[in-house]
């Protein structure tokens, strides 16, 4: 059969198809070469620049050093100059003109000894302004001749040099124009002015100078790119020396003044690369700009060398791509023939990814599959999990006898003995909501498959084989156990239970576990399943997250006679727990109730029939002590109904007795509240009776002076320093007191017969000194009793 032709023509119209496919990857791997040639020729052109940068700044730095060490000469005479005793002696003392003109002559002698140690510079010289004249080396010129003489070459007048001495910052590089030796030249000028004297006394400036020449010759010594410049500029960005006219090196200097970074700029000569670098010494910068064209002359090579090797791959692996594109198609055409049917169109086959219609052939196949194993694996873990409940329920009239079902089910029996173990979680809710992500069905069967796996496994530790199904909210273990020492064998259902349990701590479960006996043969597992059972409901005595033999608790004869015996509760300690409870005493009432408890639950078996009687019976009391208390409505019952129902929710005895030892608190608060309301309604009366019968016998007794706190105290029998503190709480005022206002009272009402005295009106009222009397009135009244008396004389006239 012929292969069919490549579908290279009308690509895009069947751009679905895995030729475009590869056609797309062999182009992504092209890319990987060419990619990684423009990285070398990137990597190689930044090495060149860098190796282009790191000789011109080494260049620039050699210049740098070259001028800065004449530039340095220039600033150390300008300091020695500068700081001359007599310099300074002739600037800023005051002298007289002959003197000055002496210390003048002087100072130029000393320039002559500068001038030998400073062979380098050019010139130098200090501007006089108070004798206004120039100090040069070996003469004193006034300042005119020496402008003509020093630099009169027609660039500059008197005025701007005068201006420019003046005016100039403290240190400042300039151009000025120099005339040596009748050759006129420029030079760089250093130029210091000497500040003021302390009047305002005008001093001078000091120049130095060297000629641009010198330095020109000093960079001859260095090789610099035909057709390269180099400026440099000063502090202000002035051009004090350049090889580039004049038009242009005005174009320069925005870019140079821009920073120490490479820039670029179109001149008349092209693009040009600019290398700045600053002075060591002083504020001078150093300037080189190259041009474009020798700046990326062996670049040039780097990148046609880079552009001829990219094409040559691309024209390569065109061809190459074209040649695997047609031979690893074929295969592919052959297999779509054999997987299709005759009857599709072709067309309509080869339209879309042709892999594509590999892959959906083959997955449907696989999901088909797996989907039908699935469903088996589920139906049989469905009815194996229903098999088991009937079985442990003891509904054994099965269709099928239960031997056969656990062969089809893959169970294998090591022996006829079967115990059953039962778990319960006892906080479902808190352990749901820590495990986020899930809906409550499947956290429920999670939390079963993690039982079940962990129960399972611990169980084949030990040699025997288990098997668990959930059945009403818990999770039940079938164990077959293998042959052998029966105590052993419960040894071993012990271990299970108790491992599980602190295992399953791990996934924050509190798990309840409960171990019914070791039953024969099949028709035993219901008894197994019923024994555990009742182990778990005799959690109501031992407490949650217990492990609970049934073998533990199985009554003999003597634990059910003793349990027929009903629960201890006479009626004669049921009046005490009363009693106690209307007397508000909750730690004697607790101690009660619990005694009652411990008695009840202490025996080797208890009820669970008896405990929960009891429980209602210990409400009944406390519901007939409120009752006989008073509370006709039924207040506390009314507002704490929510007690009683706590009492009939609980699921072990421990719960039980905190919810009767709450509500007996609650019941004892409202006794002792009832009765202390009561106690102090009976003390009020008491007290006011007290008081009446205390003011009675002070009114009948006040005329006695024997009448103190004591003495009433005596009287009524009581200590005189309590009553008279019983008496302040209930009055607000001292007992003590309260006979003394009352005595003088007494007094006003008498002082009324103004033939009475005031002596014989204080022994009236039981004062044995007229003195003591007048104190304690005035005490009270403000004012003495013979002034009183007379106010009260002058109102009645």
């Amino acid at each position: 059969m012929k292969a069919r032709q490549l579908p290279i023509r009308n690509l895009w119209q069947k751009r679905k198809s895995i030729v475009f496919a590869w056609l797309i990857s062999y182009s992504a791997v092209l890319i990987v070469p060419v990619i990684m040639s423009i990285i070398v020729y990137m990597q190689s052109s930044h090495a060149l620049k860098s190796e282009i940068h790191r000789a011109n700044d080494s260049l620039l730095k050699q210049v740098r050093y070259t001028i800065d060490t004449q530039i340095d000469l220039m600033k150390r005479l300008n300091m020695e100059i500068t700081w001359n005793a007599k310099l300074q002696s002739l600037m800023y003392s005051s002298k007289t003109a002959n003197d000055a003109q002496l210390l003048a002559y002087q100072i130029v002698k000393d320039f002559r000894m500068n001038q030998t140690s400073y062979a380098s510079i050019d010139e130098f010289y200090v501007t006089w302004d108070e004798g206004d004249a120039v100090l040069r080396p070996g003469n004193v010129r006034d300042r005119k001749t020496a402008f003509y003489t020093l630099h009169d070459t027609g660039d500059l007048r008197y005025e701007q040099w005068i201006d420019a001495l003046q005016r100039s910052p403290h240190n400042e590089f300039t151009l000025l124009p120099h005339v040596n030796a009748g050759k006129r030249t420029s030079s760089i000028a250093y130029i210091t002015r000497l500040p003021q004297g302390l009047n305002g006394k005008a001093t001078g400036s000091v120049v130095v100078m060297t000629d641009l020449e010198r330095v020109h010759k000093a960079l001859e010594a260095f090789y610099l790119f035909q057709g390269s410049q180099f400026l440099l500029l000063n502090g202000a960005g002035e051009v004090l020396m350049s090889n580039l006219p004049a038009n242009e090196m005005q174009l320069l200097l925005p870019e140079i003044q821009g920073g120490d970074e490479v820039v670029y700029k179109t001149s008349s000569e092209g693009n040009a690369e600019l290398f700045y670098i600053q002075s060591a010494v002083s504020d001078l910068k150093y300037v080189l700009v190259i041009p474009s064209s020798l700046y990326w002359e062996k670049a040039e090579y780097v990148r046609a060398f880079a552009f001829i090797s990219v094409l040559i791959s691309l024209i390569g692996a065109g061809m190459l791509t074209r040649f695997f594109l047609r031979r690893h198609y074929t295969p592919i055409q052959q297999l779509m023939r054999t997987l299709f049917d005759q009857g599709t169109p072709q067309d309509e086959r080869m339209m879309g990814n042709e892999l594509h219609f590999i892959q959906h052939a083959v997955s449907n196949t696989r999901h088909e599959k797996d989907k039908m194993a699935q469903q088996l694996k589920h139906h049989h873990h469905v009815l194996r999990t229903n098999m088991l409940g009937r079985l442990l329920k003891g509904r054994l009239d099965t269709l099928i006898s239960y031997e056969d079902a656990f062969a089809t089910f893959g169970i294998e029996l090591a022996s006829n003995k079967f115990a059953v173990i039962l778990m319960a979680i006892e906080n479902q809710g808190t352990m749901y909501a820590s495990v986020p992500g899930m809906d409550l069905n499947e956290r429920r069967r999670l939390v079963q498959f993690i039982i079940a796996n962990v129960v399972e496994e611990l169980a084949s530790q030990r040699g025997h084989t288990g098997y668990a199904v959930e059945l009403d909210d818990m999770t039940a273990c079938l164990i077959n156990l293998e042959d052998g020492d029966m105590i052993e064998r419960k040894e071993d259902l012990r271990w299970i239970g108790a491992e599980a349990q602190q295992f399953l701590t791990r996934f924050r479960m509190e798990l309840t576990i409960a171990i019914g006996g070791v039953h024969e043969t099949l028709s035993g597992v219901p008894q197994a399943y019923q024994e555990a059972m009742d182990a778990m409901e005799y959690k109501l005595v031992v407490g949650k997250q217990e492990l609970i033999i049934y073998e533990d608790i199985r009554r003999d004869k003597e634990n059910e006679n003793e349990a027929r015996a009903g629960y201890y509760y006479p009626l004669h300690v049921e009046q005490q727990l009363m009693n106690v409870i209307k007397a508000g005493n909750v730690a004697q009432a607790a101690s009660i109730m619990t005694e009652v408890m411990e008695r009840n639950t202490a025996r080797p078996y208890v009820s669970l029939t008896w405990v929960r009687c009891l429980m209602f019976n210990l409400t009944a009391t406390m519901i007939k002590a409120i009752h006989e208390l008073g509370d006709s409505h039924n207040s506390i019952l009314g507002d704490h109904t929510r007690w009683v129902d706590k009492i009939i929710a609980c699921d072990t005895l421990a719960e039980m007795q905190a919810e009767l030892q709450a509500l007996l608190r609650e019941v004892c608060a409202f006794a002792a509240a009832k009765l202390e309301d009561s106690q102090s309604k009976e003390r009020n009366a008491a007290l006011h009776r007290l008081l009446d019968r205390i003011r009675q016998h002070v009114e009948e007794n006040y005329s006695d002076p024997e009448l103190n706190v004591n003495n009433i105290g005596e009287h009524f029998e009581l200590r005189g320093s309590y009553l008279s503190k019983l008496f302040k709480e209930q009055t607000g005022e001292g007992l003590l007191e309260y006979v003394a206002k009352h005595r003088i009272e007494q007094a006003k009402r008498l002082m009324r017969d103004k033939a009475t005295s005031v002596a014989e009106i204080a022994a009236m009222v039981g004062y044995h000194e007229a003195a003591t009397f007048i104190r304690v009135f005035k005490k009270y009244e403000g004012i003495t009793p013979g002034r009183y008396k007379e106010t009260q004389g002058a109102a009645s006239s």
